[in-house]
């Protein structure tokens, strides 16, 4: 990885030094350093180092700090998307840019709560590099840039054509993958074009497949129950679960609880738990320039994709009257019962038969024209460019006829309104067919669809020769539109599925202008500086809200090999759109903890009988049209020395602050909040106590059906949050040119955050988020890479070492850990090169038990194992 930014170059005139443009400023410069760093991934870099795409090699940055829901995470609302969040302040506070221009964001909102960027859909065939600004850069850009900026630039010529085939898997088994790859370039007289296309393909991974998280620790899952909700205890079973003992994988048994015997399995959640997404990913790219003049270029790009992805969180789970009261009256028996079934997959027809799948198209084109004014230094661009996304998701769902296939005719109801039913319990016990699963699930569709569209005018020169050097000048003009919409299955609320939430439907559009300038003064020979303003306005809901950011650098050079720089940036980011028109959306959370019953139980959370209860409990969400801009901040200082073309070194400190946070708090720290302050572990009237008690309602303790439960959870987005980080990183590398024994490059990047608080109301005390066990953010991030180039071999040996974590119980933190990826590149002839890439050579999996299953720090750290591929690349033509 260059320590520094290799930008864009123009052709300069004869004897002048090239001019480029880096990520973070859009005048072009005569040297690559800037007053920010900037970081650069390099197509070679996603090859050598282990990177499976684009998202993998934005993922493993030093940068990347921040905790981030994955594949791996369950029941999420994204799970066909990547995001990545710099410096732990979430995705939706990094900008993501392809080829400096805006993508449409993800239509469905990451955790329900925030818009972000997918970077699923890139194909790294045609990745030229990827620049990574860290810090405000709103001044530049506008809206978003608060943690950095990412701009993946793609190529612009390819000089014949390369046919590339990968594939591979892990050794643990399961999760294998392939693709194929195939790009193309030609001229034609003043015509440049570039095409590209990928196909790729990825196996799931399933819990049962890795064996510490094939059955569940704890209380096994209720597979089949009879409950006398009167007397509050379970109906033995008898020799019912003799009867079903053979679903499941013959793991179903009479469990006994202190409340009375079921029939349980430890299997049920590993069985129904993906760890890695199946995916099916097509990608196609096109780019041509036209030279129309000495002076005029015309330009044209599109990028399409489409992908289809499936998981699994759970399967088809069955409470009698789980849409009204949850019980009912037996006449057989006289009592009021509630009746519990887990279908199990040999029932189903196989464990895909739940499966969710979602279906994504992507489509991001821009046209335009760029050259020089003639007559003048002048250089311009103006141009077009939009960005489409569409996401259908189908979802398996129990039908609203589940309670008579089980409890048969429904008789009418009691003076209360209970329900009345002569159930058979030996339909409770008969293992279902496959027709007969086929009778009680149906599929519910969705669709969510996401655009963006933008018309912008750059214009850059010299304004005035002073003696230091010229004055240069860019100014930006922009007008653009974006919208989206959610549109659920409008049977969801018409009685079709047995659910009771209601699903609306939730569609926004919004608008903005901005202008803004940016110059560069050479006060001194040695000593530069660069100011930059913005203006940024949206319209959206009936109302208006702009913004102002400024942005300047200072750099010194008191010797040629050494540059000092400094920056200072306010920032913004305009008012996630998802949190603006969101209607009253209701769900459910993958698995809850009810820390409050565990306190009151008093049992550790490893064996907590109300720990990961899985499905979780419901929400209630709402959106806001008050919301404000979040407004960012940022400062930084650092130091570049380059002694020689072999040995750079740089090290940057960096301070981020966020005001006027939207906060939509998490659950399981609204849960925790809860359990503090009613229990006594905080004081119940500081405002953040007063706020968890408001938004969390449960069931009376004497509830005759889930007395004590959580009823739901209410959360909604307000301007309240601060959040602030600071920290440092350190970069250097060494090449050593050898006449017998090739070149050797060592590489070292390393960030670690120094200060991270944050304040959820006005009024709370500042919490010290970095050293907090509820914070699953890295504190420190190290990478370092061996290369050796010697004849016909590229071998290189890359290592990760991520810093300390919270174990997954909040007791004790996880020590460091370190992966390593090798690779060897060997160049059969001068078309054709085979690599080798084995990553996480010890086949190390990080374990954590501290909270039972699945025993290993989810999101934080991959199951997979040790994972190899071949590749091969072939060229064609000149």
């Amino acid at each position: 990885m260059p320590l520094l930014a290799q930008g864009q170059a123009d052709t300069p005139p004869e004897g002048a030094a090239p001019s480029v443009v880096i990520t973070g400023s859009r005048i072009p410069r005569t040297s690559i350093e800037g007053p920010s760093a900037v970081t650069v991934i390099t197509a070679e870099d996603i090859t050598r180092q282990g990177y499976r795409n684009v998202f993998d090699a934005l993922n493993n940055q030093v940068q990347n700090s921040g905790f981030v829901q994955g594949a791996d995470f369950g029941n999420t609302f994204t799970p066909s998307a990547n995001t990545i969040s710099l410096r732990g302040l979430g995705p939706n506070h990094t900008l993501v840019l392809l080829n400096g221009r805006r993508l449409a964001d993800f239509p469905i909102a990451y955790e329900g709560t925030v818009n972000f960027t997918n970077l699923a859909n890139i194909p790294s065939t045609v990745v030229e590099r990827i620049e990574i600004l860290s810090g405000g850069a709103s001044a530049i850009y506008g809206s978003d840039a608060i943690a950095g900026v990412v701009n993946i630039i793609l190529k612009k010529q390819h000089s014949g054509f390369d046919a590339n085939l990968k594939a591979g898997g892990t050794t643990r088994g399961g999760g294998a993958d392939r693709r194929v790859q195939f790009t193309g370039g030609q001229q034609f007289g003043k015509l440049d074009t570039v095409f590209a296309f990928e196909v790729s393909e990825r196996q799931p991974l399933a819990a049962y497949q890795r064996d510490f998280m094939a059955t569940r620790d704890g209380t096994p899952t209720n597979v089949l129950s009879r409950r006398n909700v009167s007397a509050g205890r379970y109906v033995d079973p008898g020799g019912t679960c003799d009867a079903i003992g053979g679903l499941f994988d013959g793991s179903v048994v009479r469990y006994a609880a202190r409340t009375g015997a079921y029939c349980a399995s430890p299997k049920v959640g590993p069985t129904y738990w993906t760890v890695q997404t199946r995916n099916l990913s097509k990608n196609a790219y096109g780019s041509a320039t036209y030279a129309l003049s000495e002076d005029t270029t015309l330009f044209a790009d599109v990028l399409a994709g489409h992908n289809g992805t499936q998981n699994n969180t759970r399967g088809l789970s069955w409470t009698s009257q789980s849409t009204a009261s949850g019980y009912f009256l037996n006449r057989n028996t006289g009592n009021y019962e509630a009746w519990t079934r887990y279908i199990s997959p040999e029932e189903m027809g196989g464990v895909e038969q739940f499966n969710r799948a979602w279906t994504d198209r992507a489509l991001a084109a821009s046209v335009g024209a760029r050259g020089r004014i003639p007559g003048t230094g002048w250089k311009y661009e103006a141009g077009y460019s939009a960005s489409w996304y569409k996401s259908e998701n189908h979802v398996p769902r129990a039908l609203a006829n589940i309670d008579g296939f089980f409890l048969g005719p429904r008789l009418g109801t009691d003076e209360d309104g209970v329900a009345i039913y002569t159930p058979d319990p030996a339909r409770l016990a008969t293992p279902l067919t496959p027709v007969e699963f086929g009778v009680i699930k149906g599929l519910s569709h969705s669709e969510d669809e996401s655009w963006t569209n933008t018309l912008s005018a750059t214009l850059n020169g010299t304004l005035y020769e002073l003696p230091a050097g010229p004055l240069q000048l860019a100014v930006v003009a922009e007008a653009g539109r974006q919208g989206f919409s959610n549109v659920p299955d409008p049977r969801i609320n018409e009685g079709y599925f047995n659910v009771t939430t209601r699903s609306d439907v939730t569609e926004g559009t919004r608008t903005r202008y901005a202008a803004g300038a940016e110059v560069n003064v050479p006060v001194l020979k040695t000593l530069n500086a660069t100011l930059a303003g913005r203006y940024d306005r949206y319209k959206f809901a009936g109302r208006t809200s702009g913004k102002s950011t400024y942005a300047s650098g200072l750099e010194w050079r008191p010797a040629k090999e050494l540059l000092l720089r400094a920056n200072r940036a306010t920032s913004f980011r305009a008012p996630d759109m998802n949190y603006i028109y969101k209607a009253r959306g209701t769900g459910y959370y993958s698995s809850t903890t009810d820390y409050y019953r565990c306190g009151l139980a008093g049992q550790p959370l490893d064996t907590c009988d109300y720990a990961n209860v899985s499905p979780g409990a419901d929400y209630v969400q709402n959106g806001s049209r008050d919301l404000k801009p979040e407004r960012g901040r940022s400062y930084g200082a650092g130091i570049v020395w380059s002694p020689s073309s072999a040995f750079d070194a740089s090290a940057d400190y960096w301070n981020i602050r966020i005001d006027d946070l939207v906060t939509n708090l998490s659950a399981d720290r609204l849960l925790r909040d809860e359990a503090a302050c009613r229990l006594g572990a905080a004081d119940i009237n500081i405002p953040s106590c007063v706020d968890a008690l408001a938004r969390i309602t449960r069931y009376p303790a004497d509830s005759l059906v889930r007395p004590g439960e959580i009823r739901e959870i209410r959360v909604n987005p307000i301007n309240a949050a601060q959040l602030g980080s600071s920290g440092f990183d350190v970069s250097a590398k060494y090449a050593l040119r050898t006449a017998a024994h090739g070149v050797f490059t060592v590489r070292g990047n390393y960030s670690k955050t120094v200060t991270r608080r944050s304040r959820q109301f006005a009024g709370d005390p500042v919490s010290d988020e970095l050293h907090s066990f509820e914070s699953a953010d890295w504190p420190d991030k190290l990478t370092a890479s061996v290369n050796w180039n010697v004849g016909p071999w590229a071998t290189t040996v890359f290592a990760t070492r991520y810093g300390k974590i919270p174990n997954a119980a909040w007791t004790d933190y996880l020590s460091p850990t370190t992966l390593v990826n090798v690779s060897a590149v060997y160049r059969v002839t001068d078309r054709l090169t085979v690599s080798l890439i084995v990553n996480n050579v010890a086949n190390r999996i990080k374990s954590d038990t501290t909270a039972g299953w699945p025993n290993y720090p989810v999101g934080s750290y991959s199951p997979v194992g040790r994972t190899g591929w071949i590749e091969l690349n072939y060229h064609f033509g000149s």
